[in-house]
């Protein structure tokens, strides 16, 4: 399982960063031991008042799973984290089993790169912050990874979303081959954008 861990904005120690490793494999190993890669970012809170964890986990069947934690300090936010993480994991075993589905193939997928950015105002503090182009400031890179976009059906990818923390998921609609977006609405329910339904409406 490939782990990547970066900090934002502070440093994570060796001891940490070990830790993170080791329990994150072990976490989530006990339910999938083939989940292939995750993503682990630690950052101060807002205010600069205790620190937040935010882990995002694939799972070889196409599934992304994510969760947030926050403490003290980086090792009890870490703790807060990966017992949410586990919950999500117990609950997505617990949903495959109730639809019967066979997930031991990966879903098809195509690669794109996913980003860890900074905040523009906080970017705007640093000296070093990136030149503008065209006029405007460049982002900051914190991290890198090269995420699968799944093709899946809707009520795939709604479940999804369901049990992650993400407030929104692109996926390749299995239906038709298009790009789509499920996301999180204010009052609660699940949006559900496909630019390929208005084109083929106008007979595009």
């Amino acid at each position: 399982m490939r782990i990547q861990v970066a900090g934002r904005q502070m440093d994570v120690g060796e001891a940490l960063r070990t830790r993170i490793e080791n329990e994150l494999a072990d976490g989530v190993g006990k339910y999938f031991n083939r989940a292939t890669d995750a993503v682990v970012t630690v950052a101060k809170n807002g205010g600069g008042v205790g620190i937040a964890v935010d882990c995002l986990v694939h799972l070889p069947s196409g599934i992304s799973l994510q969760a947030e934690g926050h403490g003290g300090d980086a090792h009890s936010a870490f703790d807060d984290a990966l017992g949410k993480l586990e919950k999500r994991v117990r609950r997505y075993k617990r949903r495959l089993r109730n639809h019967h589905a066979d997930h031991k193939s990966p879903l098809p997928a195509e690669e794109a790169s996913s980003y860890v950015l900074a905040p523009l105002e906080e970017e705007a503090e640093d000296d070093g912050a990136d030149a503008p182009v065209n006029g405007e400031a460049a982002p900051l890179v914190i991290a890198e990874v090269t995420k699968p976009v799944r093709a899946m059906t809707v009520s795939m990818a709604v479940m999804q979303l369901d049990l992650a923390e993400s407030p929104a998921l692109m996926f390749r609609n299995a239906a038709n081959g298009e790009l789509n977006v499920v996301y999180r609405r204010t009052d609660g329910n699940i949006g559900w954008i496909d630019p390929g339904r208005g084109n083929r409406k106008n007979g595009a």
